[in-house]
């Protein structure tokens, strides 16, 4: 009998049969899970195979998948926590396809198989901290963004990765509130980073859809809106790419958006913030507790300006 270290064990391992079925029930509930099983390869009920837990990973309490499945910002679907769960029950993420272009040496167009492949998946417990102030623990799944750039070649005039999200009308009747496809940007270094995770699932599972499946970016020293969600366009380019929110409310929204405790928004403080689940705001940690890992990407780079 192989009997693992508790360093070794991943969440999917210990998770008690009584939660897993619950949640499952949870699914049914909501009349995700058949719905979800026909028209998904990589359907969020689907078990991906992942390697013990990264070194990258805290050790705080995980939130419940219930949490992270409910309450969820992805304007796809509405602008109301609880409607993607609801509107993204039937999104097809099958066929998927990825095309990674721009100022690479192999340009290519992945399907989700192949992208899934590219390198071993890890589970990573992050920190998720959203501007709004309130935030989660997620264990992820996925590899660092850095193979798969790695992999086509990245050019020497190459300066930022920018990445757009996919957008259907059809599928997508309740999106509003943002311009569409929704688009972002990470600087080349940072998204480099081995933190930088090109996530695939959670929970030893596949995304759903109201978390941002079949791909999505994790980044998890920015606040959520840079973690780009349902992938389907990455670019290498030379000057600093459009986003979404920075473009809508610069003012608000600068390019970096790391997690900084020192630098309000506009409208609300961002020293502290809620844990969901738990009843006391907590402090906000520089870089959401990832500072001795990312600091060194902003060296001589005045933070308040550059927000």
């Amino acid at each position: 009998m192989l009997i693992e270290k508790p360093s070794d064990l991943k969440y999917s391992d210990v998770t008690p049969k009584a939660v897993y079925t619950n949640r499952r029930e949870f699914l049914a509930a909501l009349g995700m899970g058949g719905a979800l099983l026909m028209t998904h390869e990589a359907d969020a009920g689907t078990k991906l195979e992942v390697s013990s837990k990264s070194p990258f990973s805290t050790t705080e309490k995980i939130n419940s998948y219930q949490d992270v499945t409910t309450y969820n910002n992805f304007y796809e679907f509405g602008t109301q926590k609880n409607e993607p769960a609801e509107y993204a029950r039937n999104y097809r993420t099958s066929p998927w396809t990825v095309s990674v272009e721009g100022l690479v040496e192999k340009p290519r167009e992945f399907d989700l198989t192949s992208l899934m492949k590219l390198a071993p998946l890890e589970e990573r417990i992050y920190r998720h901290r959203c501007v709004e102030a309130w935030s989660i623990v997620v264990p992820w799944a996925g590899y660092s963004l850095s193979a798969l750039l790695k992999s086509v070649g990245v050019s020497p005039k190459a300066r930022y990765v920018a990445f757009q999200s996919d957008y259907d009308p059809k599928q997508m009747p309740h999106a509003y509130g943002i311009r569409f496809p929704y688009v972002e940007g990470l600087r080349l270094d940072e998204a480099m980073h081995p933190l930088a995770l090109l996530c695939f699932g959670m929970y030893g599972e596949a995304l759903p859809p109201q978390d941002g499946a079949p791909v999505r970016l994790v980044a998890p020293w920015k606040y959520g809106f840079k973690s780009i969600k349902s992938i389907v366009k990455i670019k290498l380019v030379e000057k600093q790419p459009r986003c979404t929110w920075n473009e809508m409310a610069p003012s608000e929204y600068g390019f970096y958006s790391n997690v900084n405790p020192h630098v309000d928004h506009p409208r609300w403080s961002q020293a502290n913030e809620r844990r969901l689940g738990e009843l006391f705001r907590r402090p906000t940690l520089m870089f959401n507790g990832y500072e001795k890992e990312v600091a060194n990407l902003y060296t001589g780079l005045d933070l308040k300006k550059n927000f």
